[in-house]
């Protein structure tokens, strides 16, 4: 049952990024990169990916001349979810490495898999975050940029990977008696559940990191 359930999870969030891929087709976004950071929700989280990009990420689309109207909370969501698209596009990134590689740490693959993903995690993190602040300060030159993505995601990025990693913790010693593989759908069932996770621990540190001025709301 477990499976099955997996299989139409993993199936709605891969349907609720084809959506969104379609419209930002039709509807590109006034910041390049969060035509990639959507979809790239959509996996994780599903339905609520695709309300929010319909009523939140939409009104930014270039042809739309709609006035911004989004409450605090809206923007602060906005700035999460760009923020969790470059962590868990690192994560899912980094499981099949640690797969082919037979990569371990003190003989856990855990161990392994949080330390690979944590560092490509952090580098998808910070292109992301770049990718959003140099159009907007070409003027002041790329360095700058990066410097102001690494303040921007640091905090942001550990939050996110302490849900996360929280919950593959408990999935590996605690609900599994075998922890299911990165070739089983209830492993990557799990992983959604983890992104999901990551959002919500993601969120207060984005809303503070917006209102001491370290992150610009999106």
């Amino acid at each position: 049952m477990l499976v099955v359930i997996s299989w139409i999870a993993i199936g709605i969030g891969l349907l609720s990024s084809a959506v969104i891929i379609i419209d930002v087709l039709r509807h590109p976004q006034k910041m390049a990169i969060m035509n990639v950071v959507w979809p790239l929700n959509g996996w994780f989280f599903g339905p609520i990916a695709l309300v929010s990009y319909f009523k939140w990420g939409r009104i930014q689309a270039k042809d739309l001349n709609l006035d911004d109207s989004r409450g605090r909370s809206a923007k602060t969501f906005v700035s999460t979810s760009h923020c969790a698209s470059g962590c868990s596009f690192g994560d899912a990134l980094g499981v099949p490495i640690v797969v082919l590689t037979s990569f371990r740490i003190a003989g856990s693959v855990l161990f392994a898999h949080y330390a690979v993903q944590f560092v490509l995690a952090y580098i998808f993190g910070i292109l992301f975050q770049f990718a959003s602040i140099y159009p907007m300060n070409k003027e002041q030159g790329k360095w700058h940029a990066l410097i102001g993505a690494a303040k921007a995601d640091t905090i942001s990025l550990i939050a996110f990977e302490v849900g996360m990693f929280g919950w593959m913790a408990l999935v590996h010693y605690v609900l599994f008696q075998t922890p299911p593989e990165p070739t089983s759908p209830v492993y990557w069932f799990m992983m959604q559940i983890a992104m999901i996770l990551g959002f919500a621990t993601s969120y207060p540190a984005n809303a503070w990191l917006i209102k001491r001025g370290i992150k610009e709301a999106m």
